[in-house]
């Protein structure tokens, strides 16, 4: 991979971390703040606490496991040129 390459994908990994830094800001609003005037309970617990809590956690978990599968890629930032033996 050339060093404009890694760059490249360095960037594109920062932008899609700032992405999905704000999905989980959002849903964490959504499901906290939106859930709030519900009148319903899980546990004896209100379930904006549930959706705001234990929901943008496991939100964020996928956001995480999509992040890694789909748009990081696993290379060396040194500068070398790989030197093939044979």
């Amino acid at each position: 991979m050339k060093r404009s390459e890694k760059f490249r994908q360095a960037n594109r990994e920062a932008k899609a971390t700032v992405v999905a830094a704000a999905a989980v800001i959002i849903f964490w609003c959504i499901a906290g703040f939106g859930l709030a005037d519900v009148d319903i309970s899980f546990y004896h617990t209100p379930l904006w606490v549930w959706g705001g809590c234990v929901g943008t956690w496991l939100f964020a978990i996928l956001v995480t496991v999509i992040l890694s599968e789909k748009v990081f890629v696993n290379f060396d930032l040194d500068d070398k040129e790989e030197k093939h033996n044979g």
